[in-house]
């Protein structure tokens, strides 16, 4: 038997249309299989609190092994996992090829799938991954929806605590009345002939939280590429479908997938590249799309065509080189790295991006803040969240810079809550996305 972790690990596809996939005792089998090993390894003790979960589990049982443990009981270790496949990709010894074959995220993912598929699922967590419906809502209603959500109102967010059992203090995104599409329609650009990428094409798919939530995102890295010479266009077919696969809904993924797909083809057919505007999107596209979605030859094609938006600016500039005009900031920025886009398995793009600002030093976190999509909001999770993220927020304290960047703007809100817990008073912070401070470097209004 070879040692775990000298190989680059691989993924096998998700069989979500196997009958055998949800079936519960096979489930079981599985998870004690894994658990046992995860349990004489315990080497992601600290990543998330699935592993202390679990491991408190086996310590407490009668046998202080895990066959004296329920199998009830692993209902909270599956809750506590947020999917962000740090354990896969950064600490566990035994994924494939390795024989033990652990993919601890996927296994949770299956749990989840059964337990949907047996209407195990809340209404509310349903009702939540509906982004597209709640989006468009909001979007009509932007300024009642963002009153109503702000953390100091002492009217509602009580009652979005009994009702939708959301944490009152939890930070919810703001929304935007005037979506990312309506201001692309309004405001066409001039591309920049002069630069050196001139005649490269990207569209830009704009993804729920920067249509709805954040238009600043795409607007920016619109000015930014028609500057380098990059013809762009900007679509929003539909949800990635990240919300939809923590609540182990593999059937609405995988349609949205084969959407989402087919709209996009025809640009990437003519060659455009596909960015994608934050990181769990861009993971769904690359990665999570094609496991579900094996046959689909439209779902490859757009796996292989997208990139991140900080990894295709990096691209531009090591391919071409960027167009002048970029100034310092005068200032030294933190960063942290999103779970999600570290799984993508490119390296730190974003902060590669950041650093082509002169003068810029790029303090970076590689510590999951502990959000985990809509789990860390929710009245069961939020201290749990506020806790995983401590170490992050305590380095992002220590660094002291007023920038702190994140891809992730639901990580980059959460750890902005974890700092002001943690902070001295006078201490004051900023954040904001990679891709807007770029903006700001090249002295666009955004």
């Amino acid at each position: 038997m070879r040692e775990g972790s000298l190989e680059a690990p691989t993924r096998h596809d998700i069989d979500w249309t196997d009958p055998d996939f949800i079936n519960t005792e096979k489930i079981d089998e599985e998870m004690r299989r894994v658990f046992d090993i995860c349990h004489g390894c315990r080497r992601c003790f600290n990543l998330c609190d699935s592993f202390p979960r679990l491991f408190d589990l086996v310590d407490a049982s009668p046998t202080s092994e895990l066959d004296g443990v329920d199998s009830k009981a692993f209902k909270g270790v599956v809750d506590a996992c947020t999917l962000c496949d740090m354990c896969f990709l950064t600490k566990c010894p035994y994924v494939p090829p390795h024989e033990f074959n652990i993919d601890f995220p996927h296994l949770m993912l299956r749990y989840r799938a059964a337990d949907f598929e047996k209407g195990k699922t809340s209404v509310v967590s349903k009702e939540l991954a509906k982004t597209d419906r709640n989006g468009k809502i909001a979007s009509l209603t932007a300024p009642i929806a963002n009153w109503a959500t702000k953390t100091d109102n002492a009217i509602t967010r009580p009652l979005l605590e009994k009702t939708l059992k959301i944490h009152k203090d939890a930070a919810i995104p703001r929304f935007n009345s005037q979506t990312l599409l309506k201001q692309t329609e309004k405001n066409p650009l001039t591309i920049n002939k002069n630069a050196p990428a001139y005649g490269q094409k990207a569209v830009i798919y704009a993804t729920c939280f920067g249509n709805y939530n954040n238009p600043s995102l795409g607007l920016a890295a619109r000015a930014i590429l028609a500057h380098n010479g990059v013809e762009t266009a900007v679509v929003y077919p539909g949800c990635c479908g990240m919300p939809s696969l923590e609540q182990g809904d593999l059937e609405k993924v995988s349609s949205n997938a084969g959407h989402v797909a087919a709209e996009l083809k025809p640009w990437i057919d003519k060659g455009y590249t596909v960015i994608a505007l934050i990181p769990s999107c861009t993971l769904m596209l690359k990665q999570e799309w094609p496991l579900i979605n094996p046959d689909n030859e439209t779902v490859k094609a757009l796996s292989i065509a997208t990139k991140d938006i900080s990894e295709y600016i990096v691209f531009l500039s090591k391919t071409f080189g960027l167009a002048p005009g970029l100034d310092p900031l005068g200032e030294n920025i933190t960063l942290h790295l999103a779970c999600h886009a570290r799984a993508q398995n490119i390296g730190q793009k974003a902060a590669e991006m950041l650093r082509l600002i002169p003068g810029t030093k790029v303090d970076v976190i590689e510590r999951c803040s502990g959000h985990g999509g809509t789990w860390g909001m929710m009245v069961d999770n939020f201290e749990t969240a506020i806790k995983v993220g401590k170490p992050a927020a305590k380095q992002a304290i220590k660094n002291n810079n007023r920038l702190i960047l994140s891809e992730c703007p639901l990580a980059a809100e959460h750890l902005m809550q974890g700092i002001a817990r943690e902070s001295s008073e006078g201490l004051s912070f900023t954040s904001l996305h990679p891709i807007e401070i770029l903006a700001k470097a090249y002295g666009f209004e955004i």
